[in-house]
Protein backbone atom coordinates (compact mmCIF):
# COMPACT_ATOMS: atom_id res chain seq x y z
CA UNK A 1 0.00 0.00 0.00
CA UNK A 2 1.10 2.94 -0.83
CA UNK A 3 1.06 6.50 1.15
CA UNK A 4 -1.66 7.56 -1.14
CA UNK A 5 -4.25 4.49 -0.79
CA UNK A 6 -7.00 4.63 1.45
CA UNK A 7 -6.65 1.70 4.52
CA UNK A 8 -8.92 -1.44 3.70
CA UNK A 9 -11.53 -1.29 6.75
CA UNK A 10 -11.64 -4.84 8.97
CA UNK A 11 -15.09 -6.57 7.57
CA UNK A 12 -18.24 -5.40 9.58
CA UNK A 13 -16.64 -2.36 10.07
CA UNK A 14 -18.18 0.15 7.41
CA UNK A 15 -21.13 -1.19 9.16
CA UNK A 16 -20.56 0.37 12.76
CA UNK A 17 -19.81 3.80 10.99
CA UNK A 18 -22.52 3.86 9.08
CA UNK A 19 -24.23 3.59 12.08
CA UNK A 20 -21.78 6.19 13.82
CA UNK A 21 -22.33 8.63 11.04
CA UNK A 22 -26.34 8.75 11.53
CA UNK A 23 -26.05 8.85 14.95
CA UNK A 24 -26.01 12.95 15.06
CA UNK A 25 -29.05 12.62 13.07
CA UNK A 26 -30.67 11.75 9.99
CA UNK A 27 -28.18 12.18 6.51
CA UNK A 28 -28.39 11.48 2.85
CA UNK A 29 -25.89 8.83 2.00
CA UNK A 30 -23.44 10.90 -0.05
CA UNK A 31 -23.38 12.75 3.57
CA UNK A 32 -22.78 9.52 5.59
CA UNK A 33 -20.01 8.94 3.18
CA UNK A 34 -18.62 12.38 3.90
CA UNK A 35 -18.98 12.54 7.48
CA UNK A 36 -16.62 9.36 7.42
CA UNK A 37 -13.93 10.76 5.44
CA UNK A 38 -14.60 13.89 7.72
CA UNK A 39 -13.89 12.49 11.03
CA UNK A 40 -11.30 10.24 9.71
CA UNK A 41 -9.41 13.37 7.97
CA UNK A 42 -9.50 11.99 4.61
CA UNK A 43 -8.23 8.53 5.72
CA UNK A 44 -10.99 6.68 4.86
CA UNK A 45 -13.08 6.46 2.04
CA UNK A 46 -16.42 4.85 1.70
CA UNK A 47 -17.36 3.80 -1.84
CA UNK A 48 -21.09 3.85 -3.40
CA UNK A 49 -20.86 0.43 -4.11
CA UNK A 50 -20.12 -0.62 -0.88
CA UNK A 51 -22.47 2.14 1.12
CA UNK A 52 -25.49 1.66 -0.37
CA UNK A 53 -25.76 -2.70 0.48
CA UNK A 54 -24.35 -1.63 3.83
CA UNK A 55 -27.45 0.98 4.15
CA UNK A 56 -30.00 -1.67 3.04
CA UNK A 57 -28.66 -3.92 5.42
CA UNK A 58 -29.37 -1.63 8.28
CA UNK A 59 -32.73 -0.96 7.28
CA UNK A 60 -33.31 -4.95 6.83
CA UNK A 61 -32.19 -5.47 10.67
CA UNK A 62 -34.23 -2.37 12.00
CA UNK A 63 -31.09 -0.68 12.88
CA UNK A 64 -31.87 2.41 10.08
CA UNK A 65 -35.09 3.94 9.02
CA UNK A 66 -35.33 6.14 5.48
CA UNK A 67 -37.37 8.76 4.61
CA UNK A 68 -37.53 10.72 1.18
CA UNK A 69 -36.39 14.28 1.68
CA UNK A 70 -34.65 17.39 -0.19
CA UNK A 71 -30.91 17.43 0.36
CA UNK A 72 -29.08 20.85 0.59
CA UNK A 73 -27.90 20.56 -3.16
CA UNK A 74 -32.29 20.84 -3.69
CA UNK A 75 -32.51 17.23 -4.95
CA UNK A 76 -34.48 14.10 -3.78
CA UNK A 77 -32.30 11.74 -0.73
CA UNK A 78 -33.21 9.30 0.72
CA UNK A 79 -32.37 10.57 4.75
CA UNK A 80 -31.25 7.29 7.07
CA UNK A 81 -31.89 7.74 10.52
CA UNK A 82 -30.70 6.05 13.44
CA UNK A 83 -33.56 3.60 14.96
CA UNK A 84 -33.53 3.05 19.36
CA UNK A 85 -32.46 -0.99 18.29
CA UNK A 86 -29.55 1.10 16.00
CA UNK A 87 -28.46 2.89 19.24
CA UNK A 88 -28.05 0.05 21.78
CA UNK A 89 -26.30 -1.94 18.29
CA UNK A 90 -23.89 0.90 17.49
CA UNK A 91 -22.62 0.86 21.14
CA UNK A 92 -22.20 -2.68 20.91
CA UNK A 93 -20.39 -2.59 18.05
CA UNK A 94 -18.34 -0.19 19.60
CA UNK A 95 -17.14 -1.95 22.23
CA UNK A 96 -16.53 -5.03 20.61
CA UNK A 97 -13.88 -2.80 18.40
CA UNK A 98 -12.51 -1.53 21.26
CA UNK A 99 -11.77 -5.05 22.52
CA UNK A 100 -10.55 -6.09 19.41
CA UNK A 101 -8.26 -3.01 19.14
CA UNK A 102 -6.58 -3.58 22.25
CA UNK A 103 -6.15 -7.48 21.38
CA UNK A 104 -4.32 -6.65 17.84
CA UNK A 105 -2.42 -4.24 19.99
CA UNK A 106 -1.11 -6.51 22.61
CA UNK A 107 -0.04 -8.86 19.87
CA UNK A 108 1.52 -6.40 18.05
CA UNK A 109 3.70 -4.86 21.26
CA UNK A 110 4.74 -9.06 22.20
CA UNK A 111 5.79 -9.90 18.53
Amino acid sequence: MTNTETPQLLPGTLFMLVLRAVSRGPLPGYAIARSIMDASANGLEVEGGSLCPALNRRLVKGWLEAEWGVSEHNRRARFYRLTAEGRKQLHYEAREFDRLVKSIQLVMRTA
